[in-house]
Parts: C-alpha cells; structure tokens; sequence
C-alpha cells in the first residue's frame, strides 16, 4: 500500500451522531450517581469551563500516527494507571515526564525513527473495574473507580461517586497540562542538555553503561552536526509531546466534547487522544458509540477474546473511511496467549487492507496476584510479550509501531524483576498504586533498551 497524503479533513461526519447519542446505548462502567439534579448541575458547569487542548495539537498528532502507521514514526505512550488528585505535584509531574523523555530518547537512537510521544496522564482518572462492589470485613461498598469519580478509602463517605469530581479532575488535567507545556516550551526536553532529565537512577542501574552510552553518542552527533552548519540547531531544544486518557467516565467527555471555530465536526477537547478499554469495548455499546463520530485520533484495546470478524465489524464502526492517523489498535494478549491470539488478527486486517496503528501493551494480560493478594506483574513476562509482539508482526509481514506502558518516574517496587530482579518481599517497600502496578523508572528504561537491543543496535555488552 502506497503512502497516503495525510488530510486533516475527514472523509465524512456520521449524520446520526452527536456527543449525546451515546446515551441510547448501554453504557458499562459507569458510576451509579444518586442524586441526578448534582449530575446535571455539575455537567452544566463542566460545560462551560475552557477546553484543554486545541484542534490543531489534535490535526497535528493525527499526522504523526498517520505517519507511524507506514513505519516513519514510532509511537511512545506511557504514564500512570490511574492519576490521582493529589499527584497534581511539580516534582511527580516532572518525573513522568523526565521518564517518558529518556525512553524516547532511547528509542530515537536505537530505532532511528522520529518518536511520537504521548503521555498517559493530565485526564487519566477514571478506571473500569472487574466489580461494581467492594466487601471487607462483612462491608459492602461501592469499588474505587478513580478520583474523577470517588476516593479510595474504605469508607461510605468516600466511596459515594460524586459528580463535583469532574469539576476537580478537570482542573487537575489543566495544571498539569499547563506545567508540562511550560517545561517543553522553556527547553526542559533540550537535546544539549539531557542531564535536565537525570532521576538519579545513573549512578547505580545496571543499565547506566547502556544509558551513558547513547547519551554520549546523541551529543557527539549534535555537536557534530552544528560544527559542519556553523549554528546551532534550535530544534533540538523542545518536542512536541500529547496526552491521553481512556474515555471512561462518558458524562465528562459529553462535556469537553465541543465544536471550534474554522472547522465542522466534532473534537474531544478534554485530550489528544481518547481511548476505549477492552471492557468497554463492545460493537453496540455507548462508548463505541460516542468515539465514533469524533474528529480526534482515537485508539481501541484488543484482547485474546475478540475474533477477526468482531475486530473487522469494530473498524467499520470506528473507521469506515480508512482515514490517515485515524485509528490505533493497542493488542494487550498477556504473555501466555499472544501468539494464539494475535496471529489471525493480523491477518485479517492485513487482508482487509485497513491503515492502523499496532500498539502493543504487554502489561494489562500480565497481571497476577501474590499469595498475599497484591497485584503485580512480572517484567519478564511484560518483555517476553513485546518481545513476542515484534517477531509475531515481523512473520505476519505487518508492523508494531508502538508501545503502550503503565509506568512512573517514582522508584515504586510494584513489578517484579528486571534488572535489579525485585522480588516479592520488595513489593511491601514502595508499593504506592491504588489500582494498578507500573514499572518504576528504572524498569521503563530497561525496557526501552531492550526493545532497541532486540533490534540490533545496542551492543549485547558495553
């Protein structure tokens, strides 16, 4: 398939849809409100409140997943399983993305691809859960679903879902919004100086040789490059970088969801790019419904349970046009059933001739539990699956073109393994998530490494 020439116009907006239609569906995964007038009132104020990220940011990273689907980009998209409120904070801001700016620049130099960098926060506040209800000690009360929507203490009072929450959790997304694009626009992510981005974690990681190592050969390579100019180059100095969020709580995307002016259709202003989770993922539901008709990249999680004719009939649904930079597939299999699952998928969407994006996310079929009951997963099953993604895409004759990762630039132990093989009395040290386990930072970058060594550019030894 040739290239195509990105357009930011879309081939059609569907007729028979509007940010509310997906109210005539069943809506899974949300939280059971009591009192609907609060709803209404804060959806009303919600409604009025400023976007948080513009039109044009959104054409703009459409054009880069358009250009990732044919193998000129590479997409990096990382960051917590579930933000909290009282994360808003500089220095765990600036840590996710000091993390984020290290991996890519692992993968810039071991890939040689441009990296499109995304990161999973500013909006990442709601999460599905397998149950509606908690129970301890004979109590019963509503599960934890993210700050957008109530608190994790175990208490009547906080687990009452209330919808001021969004009015919280949007304002939260703007203050970390706006720090992050402070940080990129005051030369936080400059080239010159990656030693902005050092989480201490250099001076005693079995990886520092290998992270020394590029950073030394990138530097070499700018100064190289501005000796034989004369100048400077002045756009090594900042990136362009997005967020995402999975579009859960359809309530609050109702609200962000606005028309702009000098453009027709409809954008999720809330985020670059929306997400729909392998719970929420089915044909005749609402959130299906809802991201259909937006003008934004949009992404979808694909499980070990869905068929080829499901995963074809969800493409029609999404993407009928087969547009440029549309539509991103994010296969989460779980080591042990990747190379059953994923195969025929391939194959059909190969044969089908549509334009995505694959995406692997090797955490979320990974995890486990401790005899002690604490989620957790293990890095050499996450590895082992990304692993098993790229040879399984190579044979198929298609291209992984991206990873998807939860993960914090915090020194947690919630992931056993990698490089200084944490074990399952290291969990209790810095366990700090309320949902998920991430890698901590210095797992995401072991993980990086890997990919690039996996592909023959890092030495197998420094």
């Amino acid at each position: 398939m040739s290239a195509p020439e990105f357009r930011p116009e879309p081939v059609r907006q569907p007729d028979d849809w509007s940010p509310t239609s997906w109210q005539s569906r069943t809506a899974l995964q949300q939280p059971g409100y009591r009192d609907q007038a609060a709803l209404e009132a804060a959806k009303a104020e919600l409604a009025t409140l400023p976007p948080l990220v513009t039109s044009w940011e959104i054409f703009e990273l459409k054009r880069q997943l358009a250009e990732a689907q044919e193998g000129k980009r590479f997409l990096l998209q990382g960051g917590d399983c579930a933000e909290s409120f009282a994360d808003c904070e500089s220095g765990l801001i600036s840590n996710r993305l000091k993390v984020l700016l290290q991996m890519s620049v692992v993968l810039v130099h071991g890939l040689r691809l441009p990296v499109v960098r995304v990161g999973r926060f500013a909006g990442q506040y709601a999460k599905p859960r397998s149950a509606d209800t908690e129970t301890r000690d004979g109590v019963t009360l509503p599960c934890y679903r993210g700050d957008l929507v109530n608190a994790p203490s175990f208490t009547a009072e906080a687990r009452e879902p209330d919808p001021r929450r969004m009015i919280k959790g949007h304002a939260r997304s703007a203050l970390t919004m706006n720090f992050v694009r402070a940080l990129i626009e005051g030369g936080f992510a400059d080239l010159h100086h990656p030693e902005y981005w050092d989480l201490d974690w250099m001076r005693h990681s079995p990886r520092a040789a290998d992270y020394q190592y590029m950073i030394s050969a990138i530097g070499d390579g700018v100064r190289f490059m501005e000796t034989l100019s004369g100048t400077s180059i002045h756009n090594l100095n900042r990136v362009d970088f997005f967020t995402s969020h999975e579009a859960l709580l359809l309530p609050y995307e109702e609200c962000l969801t606005r028309q702009v002016p000098r453009q027709w259709g409809w954008f999720n202003l809330s985020t670059h790019f929306p997400w729909i989770g392998l719970r929420t993922a089915a044909i005749d539901g609402a959130h299906v419904e809802y991201m259909r008709g937006l003008r934004n990249p949009i992404a979808v999680k694909v499980g070990p349970s869905v068929t080829p004719d499901q995963l074809i009939e969800l493409i029609d649904r999404l993407d009928p046009d087969n547009e440029p930079g549309r539509l991103t597939l994010i296969h989460r299999m779980g080591r042990a059933n990747i190379e059953k699952g994923l195969p025929p998928l391939l194959e059909v969407v190969k044969r089908e001739g549509r334009r995505v994006l694959w995406v692997a996310d090797p955490m979320h079929g990974n995890t486990e539990s401790t005899n002690a009951g604490v989620k957790t997963r293990r890095f050499e099953n996450i590895l082992g699956e990304l692993e098993l993604g790229f040879d399984l895409h190579a044979a198929a004759g298609t291209r992984l073109g991206g990873v998807h990762l939860e993960l914090t630039g915090e020194n947690v132990t919630e992931c056993l393994g990698g490089a200084r093989d944490l074990t399952e009395t290291d969990l209790a040290r810095a366990y700090r998530s309320t949902v998920d386990p991430r890698l901590n930072y210095e797992q995401s970058l072991e993980l990086a490494m890997l990919i690039v060594r996996k592909r023959g550019v890092l030495p197998a030894a420094l």
